[in-house]
């Protein structure tokens, strides 16, 4: 037996197997599925860096190792020293349980709002509650998430600058980067100009923690400015406002990243060092393009497995982003056409 909830705006009713989309107006309950997939995402993390330590031969070069996390720690400074050695593998211990334990906490807090909190928290607060049609809440959620990211990126940059430092390759150690790149000329010619390699060209350390820099602060610039602004009346028109909608732009926006990250860890040597990923890789097009290792290497490194990761974790996502986003605009799968009761109604303001 299944049991089904009424989606919101028309759509149909669909089984409990379909996941999130049942809760899709219960604004309770997402939130519970939404922190308890944060401490999913973060629970992986802490296992699988404790799982990796307890394989890691400090003998053996990191990249030969099949290793996902460890070589990312490496990068940013933990536990290296001259030539990229590993003098120090308790602080990895130390950030996986940490990620353990920060689990335990998303994990409770999912189970609470899934289980015992409201199921809608459009009663309960008028600062959690929501409504998919109202633009200038979803505009505000919006400048939430950017400011996070923004924070996030300068946490990146106060580690390399003020926090240890990170590993440079160019001279093979772990260095404070106390002189970051500001110049926006240097900056915005990676995204803008068309030196080898686009932004995977950046060869030092100095743009790397600008560019930071830069996007952290545009991020919270960004978010401040929809928190405290209303959509114009063309971004209302041009938008879908719709639940669904929304997850298509966002698996849309992870499928470019994915993409571009996929190239930038193939052939980049600044952020992602040889020494603990590997030679950079070359790419070969087939039925399916796939990164591989240069010619001659012995093993899947873990850039080879990286990258590949990205592009094909990517190339799903973007179906997903098609699947979603014709049926925003109305599309039904089953009938092959567009059906009036499932289009969006128009939004709130």
């Amino acid at each position: 037996m299944t049991t089904a909830t009424e989606m919101p705006q028309g759509m149909e009713q669909i089984p409990w197997w379909a996941g999130n989309a049942r809760l899709t107006d219960l604004s309770g309950r997402l939130l519970g599925a939404h922190v308890a997939h944060g401490g999913l995402i973060v629970f992986w993390a802490g296992a699988m860096t404790l799982f990796e330590l307890s394989r890691f031969d400090i003998a053996k070069p990191m990249y030969e190792q099949g290793l996902i996390l460890l070589p990312h720690l490496a990068a940013q400074g933990w536990g290296v020293g001259a030539v990229g050695a590993i003098t120090d593998t308790h602080i990895y211990f130390v950030i996986g349980a940490l990620h353990l334990i920060s689990s335990a906490f998303l994990g409770f807090g999912g189970i609470f709002h899934t289980v015992l909190g409201p199921q809608y928290l459009n009663n309960v607060s008028s600062f959690f509650g929501y409504d998919w049609r109202d633009t200038n809440k979803m505009t505000t959620i919006i400048g939430i998430h950017l400011i996070l990211l923004g924070f996030g990126a300068l946490l990146l940059v106060a580690k390399a600058m003020y926090f240890g430092g990170l590993y440079d390759p160019a001279v093979e150690n772990v260095r404070a980067i106390t002189s970051p790149t500001l110049n926006p000329a240097v900056i915005f010619g990676y995204l803008f100009g068309f030196e080898k390699n686009w932004l995977a060209g950046v060869d030092n350390l100095e743009d790397v923690v600008g560019g930071h820099i830069w996007i952290g602060f545009i991020c919270i610039i960004g978010g401040l400015w929809h928190i405290l602004t209303i959509p114009f009346p063309w971004t209302r028109r041009l938008f879908v406002w719709s639940g669904e909608a929304y997850l298509s732009y966002s698996l849309g926006a992870l499928a470019l990243m994915g993409f571009i990250a996929a190239y930038f860890c193939a052939v980049n040597t600044t952020v992602y060092p040889a020494v603990f990923y590997g030679p950079p890789l070359e790419i070969k097009l087939g039925f399916t393009p796939y990164f591989a290792d240069m010619p001659g290497s012995e093993v899947n490194t873990a850039r080879c497995w990286l990258a590949n990761a990205h592009f094909f974790l990517a190339f799903f996502l973007l179906q997903g982003h098609i699947w979603h986003a014709l049926r925003a605009a109305g599309f039904d799968f089953r009938t092959g056409k567009v059906v009036a009761s499932r289009v969006a109604p128009e939004p709130l303001n």
